[in-house]
């Protein structure tokens, strides 16, 4: 009814009504926007940071697999059946553990018929010792003959090395009978086990594998270019996929001289200082190598950088002009990548803050005003 009444009034159509009210209200809004422009409320809000200087740090972040330090396919050193099997696959083991047992109801009778030899020449050794020390008692007196007590010495030499046999013969027997028993080499887990009781192996038939836990290395690949920067004292940080945000010290085991003819890369050690359950074999794993550079760089942060379109880059820096805080664009150069900075090698002043925050809309000398952020001093 209203709006009927103004069109009556006006004397006009509804259509040209409309256009008017439409034209005054766009009027009215510009005028307002001059009006907060000219109080100073319409800078764009930003937030800044300064720019700084710092050690130049460059990261090299690499993929690997942990692999065991010792890992053996444990084997028999004799024929045999199996008598008892002491550990299954998942067993932790301790070096010199027994695991399995071979049938050796054989080789201790042959021990027990050894043993008896022995003990027969230990005897007749005695015998022609008590001979011996008769026959020198009888010769200081004249009673028997030199030639009687050299025979005499004679034949004790020959039944002392009739009982060293013997005793060596025992010895390799208790060695055969010790091969019966199949031990832990080192402390670990037992991987696989490959036989059970009852079966016949051979030797040299693998029975268990056991993998050290303890003793872990990450193998990686890296470009022949940064062979030369690597060393004992280069700061290594491992983080293993099982555990992802657990971040372990490492340091440079090994590198192997040799390149990848295909790839160019040469394979580097690489230990964890301290032992963690998150180190399995086999698992994956990630290494980052920090390298820390003589001498003072200007960085911003990544955040900063806008890019032109001749592919060069940009950043917004506030300074005060004519009263106002206003934003200016600098063309820099950009060096290397320093993690989430950047360095600048040329086209930034250092003691005017930079945007990070609200310079996607930012043009050249436009207002702005600072309301986070943090700067050098302020």
């Amino acid at each position: 009814m209203i709006l009927v009444v103004l069109i009556q009034i006006h004397g006009a159509s509804a259509g040209e009504f409309m256009v008017r009210c439409v034209m005054w209200c766009w009027g009215m809004l510009f005028c307002c926007l001059l009006a907060t422009f000219a109080n100073g409320q319409g800078a764009v809000p930003v937030e800044v940071v300064s720019s700084s200087q710092s050690t130049a740090i460059r990261e090299l972040r690499l993929s690997g697999s942990l692999v065991a330090l010792r890992r053996a396919q444990v084997s028999a050193r004799v024929d045999g059946a199996v008598a008892k099997v002491l550990v299954d696959a998942g067993a932790q083991v301790e070096a010199g553990q027994l695991l399995l047992e071979l049938d050796d109801s054989l080789e201790q009778h042959e021990l027990q018929r050894l043993a008896a030899n022995r003990a027969s020449a230990q005897a007749q050794a005695n015998e022609h010792q008590r001979l011996v020390d008769e026959a020198k008692r009888l010769t200081r007196d004249n009673h028997l003959p030199q030639n009687e007590l050299a025979l005499r010495q004679a034949a004790l030499s020959s039944s002392i090395a009739q009982l060293d046999a013997a005793k060596a013969q025992v010895a390799a027997q208790q060695q055969r009978l010790a091969w019966h028993r199949i031990e832990a080499p080192f402390a670990g887990v037992v991987v696989t086990k490959l036989s059970e009781v009852g079966e016949w192996i051979t030797r040299g038939s693998p029975v268990f594998e056991v993998v050290a836990t303890q003793d872990l290395y990450l193998d990686v690949q890296v470009p022949q270019e940064r062979y030369g920067v690597i060393n004992e004292d280069t700061e290594i940080s491992i983080m293993s996929d099982i555990q992802p945000d657990l971040v372990l010290p490492g340091r440079v085991a090994a590198q192997v001289p040799v390149a990848d003819p295909v790839s160019r890369t040469f394979r580097l050690r690489i230990m964890a200082s301290e032992p963690s359950a998150a180190l399995l074999p086999g698992a994956s794993a990630r290494a980052v190598l920090t390298f820390r550079q003589d001498g003072q760089v200007l960085t911003v942060p990544r955040d900063a950088l806008l890019r032109n379109p001749d592919g060069g880059f940009s950043v917004f820096t506030v300074m005060e002009k004519e009263g106002r805080q206003t934003a200016l664009r600098r063309q820099v150069k950009l060096g290397r990548s320093l993690g989430d900075a950047v360095e600048v090698l040329s086209g930034l002043p250092e003691d005017e803050p930079v945007v990070v925050r609200g310079n996607e809309i930012l043009r050249h000398e436009q207002a702005v005003k600072i309301v986070g952020g943090s700067v050098g001093g302020s």
